[in-house]
């Protein structure tokens, strides 16, 4: 049994990973790996609130491991906060970090190294996939997810707070990636079909903020 920790955003690209290797024979997840902004305490650069990052850890049933980060650390800080957090893992008997990249050659080449480096293999259970079919997929399975930051330079404002379905896809302007891949957007997964129950929230407002668009999810009392 090979055991293997997520790389987790919480977004629908980890999601689908994730589900991959739920389904995989002789593959067990030890728990889900996540960058948390200290000062804010939300998802690193996905802005969602660290409260509902534990509860969507929880409803998918799985142990949480958090690198508290400060905003815009540099590549230093973030390396040697997830080399001591992977050290914890090989010492448990883990040695396999999955990631949800699709098809951007340079960050796979970055993250083999690195993981080399700190001792670790890396994989990538949905590697190669055509983004839209990614896409098409995800919603077909089940999975649902929201937009929560967009990049203003491809994407009006008003798409951050919307769900990620069909009509989502068919509004996606030409020239942005139908699964966001080039960072046009990015979502929270709050339901699926390997959630124990929906992770429930309210829409806040939206904001814009350093070339970015994002809206608060509010955690349901």
């Amino acid at each position: 049994m090979t055991a293997v920790v997520m790389s987790w955003s919480g977004g629908k690209d980890a999601c689908m990973a994730l589900s991959a290797l739920q389904q995989t024979p002789g593959t067990t997840v030890a728990g889900l790996l996540t960058s948390v902004t200290r000062d804010s305490e939300r998802i690193s650069m996905h802005g969602v609130r660290r409260d509902l990052l534990v509860r969507q850890a929880t409803a998918l049933g799985l142990p949480l491991r958090e690198l508290a980060l400060p905003a815009f650390p540099s590549n230093a800080v973030y390396e040697a906060a997830l080399g001591e957090a992977l050290a914890e893992y090989r010492r448990a008997g883990v040695e396999t970090v999955a990631f949800g990249d699709l098809f951007l050659e340079d960050i796979r080449a970055y993250r083999d190294a690195l993981m080399a480096r700190l001792g670790m293999t890396a994989i990538y259970p949905v590697w190669g996939r055509a983004t839209r079919g990614f896409l098409e997929a995800f919603i077909a399975q089940g999975f649902k997810a929201v937009a929560v930051c967009v990049d203003l330079a491809k994407l009006d404002l008003s798409f951050a707070g919307r769900a990620v379905d069909v009509a989502f896809l068919a509004d996606l302007p030409d020239g942005v990636d139908p699964a966001g891949e080039n960072g046009e957007f990015h979502t929270f997964v709050f339901d699926g079909p390997n959630f124990r129950q929906p992770v429930d929230f309210t829409l806040g407002g939206r904001e814009a903020r350093d070339g970015f668009g994002f809206v608060d999810l509010i955690p349901a009392a």
